[in-house]
Parts: C-alpha cells; sequence; structure tokens
C-alpha cells in the first residue's frame, strides 16, 4: 500500500431510471464480470416488486433499507504488547454505506429464492422491517463493539 497519498474519490454518475447515486453503487457492487445491464435489470425489476408489495416510492424504501444496515459502530483489530484486542470504533460515512451495500448483497446471495430480483426484493422489505441477514450482521456487530466496550482506550 502506497504512504504517498490517498487515492482520489471517483464519483459515479446517478442512475438512469431513478438518477440516484448511491443505487448506482448499489448496481455496480452486484454487477459480476462487468455485466452491468444484467445488474440493472435485477435492481429495477426487484424494485418494482418493492412497490407493488409496500405500496411506496421503491428509492424510498432502498434508502430506509440501508439505514436500517448501516453500522454505526464496528470493532478493529489492534495489537498491544503481544496481545490482540478488539477495539471498537466508529464507522466512517462511506464506509457505513459501503458495508451496507456489501451485507445487503451477501444477504441476497444467501437467501433460497429462485431469482435474485426475488432475492433483492425479499431482503429489501425484510430490512425496512428490521429483520433478514443484513440487519441481523448490523445487530451482531454492534453486539460486539458493545463486549469489547472496555477496550474503547485502546482507540487510535
Amino acid at each position: 500500500m502506497s504512504r504517498r497519498h490517498a487515492a482520489e474519490k471517483r464519483e459515479v454518475l446517478p442512475d438512469a431510471k431513478y438518477g440516484d447515486r448511491i443505487l448506482t453503487k448499489f448496481m455496480n457492487n452486484l454487477m459480476i464480470d462487468g455485466k452491468k445491464s444484467v445488474a440493472e435489470m435485477i435492481v429495477y425489476n426487484a424494485l418494482t416488486r418493492v412497490e407493488d408489495k409496500a405500496k411506496r416510492a421503491p428509492v424510498e424504501v432502498f434508502h430506509e433499507a440501508l439505514d436500517n444496515i448501516k453500522p454505526s459502530v464496528e470493532v478493529r483489530s489492534r495489537r498491544v504488547g503481544g496481545a490482540t484486542y478488539q477495539v471498537p470504533v466508529e464507522v466512517r460515512p462511506e464506509r457505513r454505506e459501503a458495508l451496507a451495500i456489501r451485507w445487503l448483497i451477501n444477504a441476497c446471495r444467501a437467501r433460497n429464492e429462485n431469482t435474485m430480483e426475488e432475492r433483492l426484493a425479499g431482503e429489501l422489505l425484510d430490512a425496512v422491517n428490521g429483520r433478514g441477514s443484513a440487519v441481523k450482521k448490523r445487530e451482531d456487530t454492534h453486539k460486539m463493539a458493545d463486549a469489547n466496550k472496555a477496550f474503547s482506550h485502546y482507540r487510535w
């Protein structure tokens, strides 16, 4: 890893249908082998399903689901005098968003519905209602940080 300077953040373009940058980031993370049109189709069809079931604006549901998944604290390993401690630290806003997107996609892939559209729609609806694998992942992360609160003085 270079010590000279941090990489500059690239700005993603808003998506075609809803004009949302976070939705574009989500599609880019969902994409496999550079097949963006397939990822777009999956996301748009899933959002249509969500709109039918929730009777609300799909982008609003998507953002609410992401907010329910975003962690506020996480644990990081810190070596002090030969021992490794799990130190709870605050999560930067960009990393919160990235973790939420990653956890949501992994939770969708682990579900057992037939198509990715159904999985994504189901996981989004579960996340909005405060249940589902992605929300559980956030809860587990918070519990671990809370359990290791005693080591918070090792923060750097």
